[in-house]
């Protein structure tokens, strides 16, 4: 249990199987990527839960009925690169969701966000906005991400992340009240001097991209 107001930590046993796959140094990146699309999937049931909807009339095979349908779509936000892994995710539970970019690398020295990149749906602001990241770490990436997309007219932003920690957690509440935030696993551990979680999977973007291996050499 955390006393963090906004955070919702889930508590399944089939993600804490997946987080175990992702943390292993010996998954590649195919699979590492399944895994992260599996995830995003399964945590954006409870985050598009409150999504609102509208009754419309179909044709059911013995009458017509009033059923249930989503009345907006949502706008789906990855922080680059790393996020781009969970897109599909939650792209699969709605494929007319529309996603936006927002480009960012970390100054390897100041540890803050560099800002290269930056595109919503015209009318990204008329509905819920999830920006996604595989990690929040130092928060400092995410809480430039959330800037960029109040500053653009949204005011139904979350923020979903597999891994977070207390340090990113606590940066997002404090700037940002008004944005709830859903993870897989939280920890309460210090980051490194790199700005990591030690018990997460490392860099997740290297990890999607294929581009550095944690497998030992022998």
């Amino acid at each position: 249990m955390t006393e963090h107001k906004n955070l919702t930590i889930f508590d399944h046993p089939l993600m804490k199987h997946k987080i175990t796959h992702l943390c292993d140094v010996n998954t590649g990146s195919k699979e590492f990527c399944e895994i992260v699309t599996e995830l995003a999937m399964m945590m954006g049931f409870e985050a598009l839960k409150d999504l609102p909807t509208k009754n419309i009339e179909v044709q059911a095979p013995l009458q017509k009925i009033l059923s249930p349908v989503l009345a907006e779509d949502f706008t789906i936000v990855p922080i680059l690169r790393a996020g781009l892994g969970m897109v599909d995710g939650l792209r699969s539970l709605l494929p007319t969701a529309k996603v936006g970019h927002i480009g960012l690398y970390r100054d390897e020295e100041t540890l803050q966000p560099c800002q290269y990149y930056f595109k919503l749906p015209v009318d990204a602001a008329d509905g819920e906005v999830i920006i996604v990241d595989p990690a929040l770490a130092t928060g400092v990436s995410a809480d430039a991400a959330i800037k960029l997309c109040k500053e653009a007219g949204c005011t139904r932003i979350k923020l979903m992340c597999i891994f977070s920690a207390n340090q990113g957690v606590s940066l997002i509440e404090k700037n940002h009240p008004d944005v709830q935030i859903y993870t897989a696993n939280y920890s309460d551990e210090p980051l490194n001097e790199k700005g990591y979680i030690l018990t997460a999977a490392g860099d997740a973007g290297d990890r999607v991209c294929g581009t550095v291996s944690y497998k030992p050499e022998n």
